[in-house]
């Protein structure tokens, strides 16, 4: 099941087990990690027609431990979700979705803990897919479709396009999602959207959102 603190499990056990010997942490002060919000802007929504449905930090506080050492991290999430009616078999349904995620980039002592480093883009979509599942009735018979570029936050960034199956609203539907993940000035962002696929221009649609993202947001 998806988790976004599974997401992050990984790296919180690296950074305990790398600062065992830290002063503060010793001391038993909390190490604070904390996303900057991502978003699509406001005109790319209006073009689109996307609106909002959800977007809001996940706090996570573990007391975990490694090397012997026990240690208590704080660690807040942002996610937001977006969401839009389209036409399926004549009927309006909310069958396209977009997703922007930031997770901490966790660094101590010089060293960063990315919780997706060692994660393919597959593995990556399989990790976030629950962000959008929640529109839909879950993901099946997902294989890769194609990778191409956008420009996104003044650089050229990797897509990747999956194809799979789908329910919406008790229908079977086949579409197609676009991921793309990077790291951005301290953070690690994570872009998800689907369409279906009978719907060409709901890609394009998602590849405006895709570019449209300002990040870091202060909200």
């Amino acid at each position: 099941m998806y988790s976004r603190r599974a997401i992050l499990a990984g790296s919180v056990t690296g950074i305990v087990a790398l600062s065992a010997g830290c002063l503060d942490l010793v001391r038993g002060n909390p190490v604070e990690f904390e996303a900057a919000a991502v978003r699509p802007t406001d005109d790319a929504l209006a073009e689109t027609g996307y609106e909002e449905g959800e977007a809001d930090w996940e706090r996570i506080e573990e007391t975990v431990e490694a090397a012997g050492v026990e240690r208590e991290i704080h660690a807040s999430i942002w996610a937001a979700i977006y969401g839009k009616e389209v036409a399926i078999a004549g009927v309006e349904r909310e069958a396209a979705v977009f997703a922007a995620v930031s997770l901490p980039s966790m660094e101590i002592l010089g060293r960063t803990m990315n919780p997706l480093e060692d994660m393919n883009n597959r593995e990556v979509l399989e990790e976030v897919r629950g962000e959008i599942e929640g529109n839909y009735g879950g993901l099946r018979n997902v294989s890769h479709r194609e990778t191409f570029g956008l420009e996104i936050l003044d650089a050229e960034r990797t897509v990747e396009a999956y194809d799979a199956t789908t329910d919406v609203d008790g229908q079977e539907v086949e579409i197609v999602l676009l991921l793309s993940t990077f790291d951005h000035d301290d953070d690690i962002l994570v872009l998800l959207g689907g369409y279906p696929r009978l719907l060409p221009d709901e890609g394009v649609d998602l590849e405006t959102l895709l570019e449209s993202v300002e990040h870091p947001l202060e909200e």
